[in-house]
């Protein structure tokens, strides 16, 4: 399902036209102006995946916010930008063939990480708490009590139940499930599961932070069929090898200038890593 079909940065022109109208002189950074043009740079074609690959300070993650802030779309955590970012926005057009739905969004590495940190937090209330149980258990056992009215009722029961029953037991029934029950690469990977819901445009930025590799191949192929069946489109930005392969991908390389599509092969971090393995092939026929 493509939502956005093109995206359309400004060129080297339009943004020394908008410097040449300002009035003001003092400022730390130009940010984003001034990092599209020298690459090259000047509009994306949107297919249903379409993947940003590059090295640091390429301008992916750049790419992909001033889509999320000239289109308006929702998102979790702050992010990088100057008071120039709006202006830049401005100078930017999206043409899209389909209103990109409400729930569309960009999700990044700090959203994932953040939402590890709550369930981190939550866990430890959850200890705290259960330790406290297990204590309330433990005098309750060994009380000396008597049922003198019915304003006793409550504390004869929980006395009852710590006598039947084990500490932690005792603890659990009352207590709400602990959600550490995944490492945090697996967290990683059901935050997207779980947030990515049908019908929607989706900017991700290197969602493979965390995950495995194994666990990357689960998420390229759960994005691929989310595009394929679930009417999602996505504009991700990645160096993972198994991202880059996913079927049908477009690819854009933020390293060459100009910016162009191509084969997720011939990317030099892929080559790289490629021919890394090849040279070590004789150590994996050793140990076959």
């Amino acid at each position: 399902m493509i939502y956005l079909s093109e995206f359309h940065f400004p060129g080297e022109d339009r943004e020394w036209s908008f410097f040449a109208r300002q009035q003001r002189t003092c400022y730390d950074s130009y940010y984003p102006f001034q990092l599209f043009p020298a690459r090259g740079l000047r509009a994306l074609e949107l297919a249903d995946v379409t993947i940003l690959y590059g090295g640091n300070g390429s301008g992916k993650t750049t790419a992909l916010n001033v889509m999320a802030e000239t289109l308006h779309l929702r998102r979790f955590t702050p992010f990088n930008t100057t008071s120039f970012f709006p202006d830049y926005c401005r100078l930017c057009s999206a043409h899209t063939l389909h209103e990109p739905p409400a729930h569309s969004c960009i999700l990044t590495s700090d959203d994932v990480f953040d939402t590890m940190m709550d369930l981190r937090a939550i866990n430890e209330g959850l200890d705290r708490r259960r330790d406290e149980l297990i204590d309330e258990a433990r005098d309750a056992r060994y009380a000396r009590f008597q049922l003198h009215s019915l304003d006793d009722y409550d504390r004869l029961k929980q006395v009852a139940e710590a006598r039947r029953t084990s500490q932690s037991r005792y603890a659990k029934a009352r207590l709400m499930h602990s959600v550490r029950t995944h490492s945090n690469g697996e967290s990683a990977f059901l935050f997207f599961t779980e947030r990515i819901r049908p019908g929607a445009l989706y900017l991700l930025d290197e969602p493979e932070n965390s995950l495995a590799p194994a666990r990357q191949q689960e998420l390229a192929q759960f994005l691929a069929d989310a595009a394929r069946f679930d009417r999602c489109q996505f504009v991700i930005a990645t160096h993972s090898p198994f991202l880059l392969a996913m079927p049908g991908a477009r690819v854009y390389d933020l390293d060459s200038a100009p910016v162009r599509p191509r084969r997720w092969t011939e990317l030099p971090g892929v080559r790289a890593t490629y021919e890394f393995f090849r040279d070590h092939a004789a150590a994996f026929e050793e140990e076959a």
